[in-house]
């Protein structure tokens, strides 16, 4: 099994990202792929450490006092293709102190790899974005990276990013870091291989307006779209939509919340983060088992999905072969679900922080492209279980 974990074949890497047909010359914002996903955390040291130990990541590169930063500590760490940075405020003026009083642990930017800033930040301009940093070189003994970046939803950014001339580990001012965790004898060498996508909450009536904002100012396309009773349960509702780049590596589902009977998981995460952000990450890996056994024995904790689901006949007749035996699916609490296009396994973590905000999923795929559509009522109810058990439901 550790061999299947090392070894990501094309036709599965395919799957990871999303690969399609794409001619970049014709797009006007070209977005090659997810540079890294950058968090705001109130112990990034503690932090950091968290994510080398429960989900597997390599330390790479850090920036801190030691290197001259005295207003904050970064660590950045990898998976794959997948990168994470930890932030945290280390002098007591930083900003990032300020932010993590208002939002709490959550991302600040989903930053994007990009053939040409300029480019793209002329096209943003023009139609209608902030841009909160101008097209700039930061360069050091390993080369140069451009640039600049631009304002999402809430707090969010988009930092745009082009490395092409830069081999360093990161970006100029941090330095090469490695890890101190010692990884179990056996472990396969990554427990993920990618950012399947990352799902934004903004508030009641927003969806659309950043819809639009994906289309037009990033030249996004639109891939799904989930309203009304696919997407809802007795007691608590919202409505999503889906945008990708044009090579489909980088996809952006956006929800909001819907008139219900209660509270939804969307109207939870806008009240305790204090307004729109990204509510969760998927993470994409080709032995979903090996992954979040490891994780739970590392201590991550997954919601839970009662034994009706996949004792429901229905259920077996409509996902047909999968590569595991549902007996296997329901011993670990894998959800499932079929497509035209193929199948996909998927599992939620809890809220990995002390607000009920930012969550995990690890999905593998099999030829789908979706996001596991009917498996959106047996999530819901799982989120609502756990927020009653909050007081928030």
């Amino acid at each position: 099994m550790t061999e299947m974990m090392d070894d990501v074949s094309f036709e599965s890497l395919k799957q990871l990202v999303g690969l399609v047909d794409y001619d970049g010359s014709k797009d006007p914002f070209p977005v090659k792929a997810m540079d890294a996903v950058v968090f705001v955390a109130g112990n990034a040291t503690q932090t950091a450490w968290f994510y080398q130990v429960a989900f597997g990541m390599q330390l790479v590169a850090y920036s801190g006092p030691e290197t001259g930063n005295r207003d904050h500590k970064s660590y950045v760490l990898k998976s794959g293709s997948a990168r994470f940075v930890i932030n945290g405020g280390v002098a007591p003026t930083s900003p990032l102190l300020d932010h993590h009083r208002s939002h709490g642990d959550g991302v600040v930017d989903l930053a994007l790899e990009v053939g040409d800033v300029d480019q793209c930040i002329r096209h943003a301009r023009a139609n209608g974005a902030t841009v909160l940093e101008e097209p700039n070189d930061v360069s050091d003994e390993h080369g140069t990276v451009r640039r600049a970046a631009i304002a999402a939803y809430g707090e969010t950014r988009h930092t745009l990013i082009d490395r092409s001339r830069y081999t360093g580990p990161y970006l100029p001012g941090y330095v090469a870091k490695q890890s101190s965790v010692k990884r179990p004898e056996g472990a396969p060498k990554r427990l993920f291989q990618a950012v399947d996508h990352c799902v934004g909450n903004v508030e009641l009536g927003k969806m659309d307006y950043w819809v639009e904002f994906y289309n037009k100012v990033m030249g996004f396309v639109n891939m799904a779209e989930f309203v009304g009773d696919d997407i809802a349960t007795d007691y608590s509702a919202l409505m999503s939509k889906v945008v990708s780049n044009g090579n489909h590596r980088v996809k952006f589902p956006l929800n909001e919340p819907a008139v219900a009977k209660r509270k939804s998981q969307i109207d939870e995460y806008l009240e305790f983060y204090g307004g729109p952000g990204c509510q969760h990450i998927a993470l994409a890996t080709n032995d979903i088992i090996t992954t979040v056994t490891a994780m739970r024995e590392a201590g991550v904790e997954f919601l839970d999905t009662p034994d009706s689901y996949y004792d429901d006949p229905e259920l077996r007749a409509r996902i047909g072969n999968v590569r595991l035996p549902i007996e296997e699916l329901k011993k670990h609490r894998i959800l499932v679900d079929r497509d035209e296009d193929g199948y996909l396994l998927q599992i939620f973590s809890a809220p990995i922080g002390d607000r009920p905000t930012v969550f995990y999923e690890l999905i593998e795929r099999h030829g789908s492209l979706g996001f596991g559509k009917g498996n959106f009522k047996a999530l819901f109810e799982a989120i609502e279980r756990e927020q009653e058990r909050r007081g928030n439901l």
